[in-house]
Parts: structure tokens; C-alpha cells; sequence
């Protein structure tokens, strides 16, 4: 399979674009063509306890006007769900050094489901200055 036709998933919030997005993103799309499943606003006040600076609809714009992306689509309403995983059926989910929780539970839900997708893990671009929370 050539590797524009290989279909890369990445999550994230990707609240606020910046560097480090954008560097995680480049390092994505070396392995094929990237989707983001970008985070419901709901789904952020839950997993952190706050709102995203930026609503879902802007966060989608944001990144389609990157040319590092094939498209962004918002992730699944119920979290650990995994629809969005089943419907676009990656090659490959790319994930970000933080993103340990999300790791487990794609390897549980993996291992659970008998789907065989492989998982990698991408380096920090200057995690002390360029993590969404610093900014």
C-alpha cells in the first residue's frame, strides 16, 4: 500500500494551534494521509475540567486550513466508544507523548475487540514550552 493511501488517525483537542500541534501533525502525516479526531467540547470539560478555549467548529476550521491533513472530524459523543476508530478504519493511530491514558485504552479496547491497528507514539516538540496549558 503506498503511503498517501494509508489512513493515519490522531486525537486531539488541538485547542489554540500551535508549534507543538503542528509539529505532531508533520510527524503524523510522514507515515500517510492524517485525519484528526478532534475532541467534543463536552468530552473536554470531562476529561479536564474546563472548556476549550476555542468551541469543536473552530477547532475543525483551524485544522483544515493546515495543508498537513486529509480532514478533521469530530471524535464520538460517548468517550471509549471508538466509533470514529470503526468508521475510518486506520492503518495507523499516531499519538502524542502525552496521550498515555488514550493509549491504554485503545490497547484495552484493541486487544477487546480483536482489531489489530497499529499504534505509534509520537517524540514531544518542546513539551515545556509548547504544552496546550502553558499557553
Amino acid at each position: 500500500m503506498k503511503l498517501e493511501n494509508k489512513v493515519i488517525l490522531v486525537f486531539g483537542v488541538f485547542d489554540r494551534l500551535h508549534a507543538g500541534h503542528l509539529y505532531f501533525l508533520v510527524q503524523a502525516a510522514k507515515h500517510g494521509g492524517v485525519i484528526a479526531v478532534v475532541a467534543r467540547d463536552s468530552s473536554v470539560q470531562k476529561l479536564k475540567n474546563k472548556k476549550p478555549t476555542q468551541n469543536e467548529e473552530k477547532r475543525i476550521i483551524e485544522l483544515k486550513k493546515t495543508s498537513l491533513i486529509k480532514d478533521a472530524v469530530l471524535g464520538d459523543k460517548i468517550t471509549g466508544a471508538y466509533e470514529v476508530v470503526k468508521k475510518l478504519q486506520p492503518d495507523i493511530i499516531c499519538l502524542g507523548y502525552d496521550q498515555t491514558a488514550l493509549d491504554k485504552d485503545l490497547r484495552r479496547y484493541f486487544l477487546a475487540s480483536g482489531q489489530r491497528i497499529k499504534i505509534i507514539k509520537i517524540k514531544a516538540f518542546k513539551p515545556d514550552k509548547l504544552h496546550t496549558s502553558l499557553l
